[in-house]
């Protein structure tokens, strides 16, 4: 049975779409983007405020379902520019701690609302 999860502390959905689903012990939480809980524009064009912002938003809904960022089985990264995957690897060794997450990080030509970079997990959750 997969259940929503929802909070106020990340950004609503901009789409026919749920922040998380938990299913048979899994978060599954849809890509976040760096929006700020109650607005619908991007925090800042620069990249690194853009990551903090995603990564807060990951951890609003982790939080709501009883899970934190070592729960954290698999990452999705979507960038706009590759030339920012290194810092996306310094910031993930900031938030993270080894074991790492299981990721993909891909180049894609645009993303929702000029972003420019976005971020979907799966998390271990009770």
């Amino acid at each position: 049975m997969k259940t929503p999860v929802s909070t106020e502390s990340a950004p609503s959905a901009i789409g026919p779409y749920s922040q998380g689903i938990k299913n048979q012990g899994t978060l599954y939480i849809s890509g976040q983007i760096g929006i700020i809980p109650g607005d619908t524009a991007i925090v800042h064009r620069n990249i690194s405020e853009q990551i903090d912002q995603v990564f807060a938003n990951i951890v609003a809904i982790l939080s709501e379902a009883d899970a934190s960022l070592d729960d954290i089985l698999k990452l999705n990264i979507y960038l706009t520019d590759l030339a920012n995957f290194d810092l996306v690897n310094k910031k993930m060794e900031q938030l993270f701690k080894p074991p790492y997450p299981a990721r993909a990080t891909v180049e894609v030509s645009c993303l929702p609302k000029g972003a420019i970079v976005e971020i979907d997990a799966i998390a271990k959750c009770d």
